[in-house]
């Protein structure tokens, strides 16, 4: 006999993590994953943007936070970027995708350990989208195409460009199916900041662009990790890889006490 909703057995509460957005320094939430997988704390569903969406995908693989930084350390992504002889970009970045299908077994959604969501802007319609379902490389390869920089990238016959745009936490994608987030966010604003040249001056704009549409998504998380040392980081410093994942470690190793408490608290209240 079917138990009836009184008698059903009883659920922990589901947890949703989402990544935010910030090139390179995307690298720190490797460092938080591994301490979060330390306390044991198991992730129900991910959604991401950007640099959280590639680090949101491999994860939700299977790949451990240190065997992706290995990956990053391994491979040299500048080789990987050719000019783009366009109106449209300075570069191209469809030479990146045999990378991700070497390392992804299932080129689907469906395929993952971990339900994931990742973002992507919709050049036509000025919208962002979200992507759950299907194919997954090209979605991936449009939330991480930052726009000028980047031509834009294709995903059924439609153009998109980084998901950060319009939408870098997307953390509304995780609400009513996740009953508590906890939030990363790798972008701390530098206030020493000076220009340097043209490539500073496009990582502030771009920065700043990113940041105006994180903030006011951080009321939906219930557990908020930004690191402030990652504010004298540049989004495209990969050469740094180690350092900005010990950042991401050490700062969630400060909090381990506060982390530990959030999740033998959403353990012990059950529906």
């Amino acid at each position: 006999m079917l138990k009836s909703s009184e008698e059903a057995e009883p659920r922990r509460q589901k947890l949703g993590l989402v990544l935010s957005g910030g090139g390179a320094r995307g690298i720190a939430h490797l460092g938080i994953l591994k301490v979060l997988d330390e306390i044991g704390v198991q992730i129900d569903a991910i959604a991401g943007s950007s640099s959280g969406a590639i680090a949101g995908v491999m994860y939700a693989s299977g790949y451990s936070p240190d065997d992706i930084l290995q990956i990053i350390n391994e491979t040299n992504f500048f080789k990987l970027i050719r000019p783009a002889i366009s109106k449209t970009g300075l570069l191209k970045m469809d030479s990146a995708e045999w990378l991700y299908k070497k390392y992804l077994t299932e080129n689907s959604f469906e395929g993952l350990q971990i339900p994931l969501t990742i973002n992507a802007t919709d050049l036509y319609k000025g919208k962002a989208v979200y992507f759950a379902k299907g194919e997954i490389i090209r979605p991936l390869m449009a939330s991480t195409c930052i726009p000028v920089m980047f031509e834009p990238t294709s995903v059924n016959g439609r153009l998109y460009v980084d998901g950060g745009l319009l939408n870098n936490f997307p953390a509304e994608a995780l609400i009513g199916t996740c009953d508590k987030i906890i939030g990363l966010h790798c972008n701390p604003i530098d206030d020493s900041f000076q220009v340097m040249n043209m490539k500073t001056m496009l990582e502030r704009t771009f920065l700043l662009t990113i940041n105006a549409n994180s903030y006011s998504r951080r009321k939906y998380c219930d557990f908020f990790i930004e690191p402030p040392a990652l504010k004298t980081y540049q989004i495209f410093e990969l050469g740094k890889a180690d350092e900005i994942f010990q950042i991401g470690y050490d700062y969630a190793k400060s909090l381990e006490a506060e982390l530990t408490r959030f999740w033998l608290n959403l353990q012990s209240t059950t529906y």
